[in-house]
């Protein structure tokens, strides 16, 4: 029994739910979905320095109304990254794995002969 291969795995996920999940609560869900542990990782050490710095440089006082609006777009910007790096991996493996299934196919011996 073989298992199958890392690109397989991702190759077997969808494409947009793994990019949804990435865009949507931005937090890197869709690498959860796609079982890709070190950019999952990277995303909530990146979400996470960013509230952290948002968090100190801004002490004690209330947070006003643009400093607010730059803390979301940068959770923005971070979920439009994952979300167009889990697509392309997602591109990238399916199409690996097509290629290997084609090469398995067309290397196979025809005729009466084998």
């Amino acid at each position: 029994m073989s298992y199958p291969s890392r690109d397989e795995i991702l190759a077997s996920s969808n494409g947009w739910v793994a990019s949804f999940l990435n865009f949507l609560p931005g937090l890197g869900s869709g690498y959860l979905y796609q079982r890709r542990w070190k950019p999952y990782f990277y995303t909530i050490t990146a979400s996470s320095a960013w509230f952290a710095l948002g968090f100190f440089l801004n002490g004690d006082s209330e947070p006003s109304q643009s400093e607010q609006i730059i803390g979301i777009s940068g959770l923005f910007f971070i979920s439009i990254v994952t979300f167009i790096e889990a697509n392309l991996a997602y591109k990238k493996a399916s199409n690996k794995t097509k290629a290997e299934k084609e090469k398995i196919i067309s290397s196979e011996k025809k005729g009466w002969f084998k």
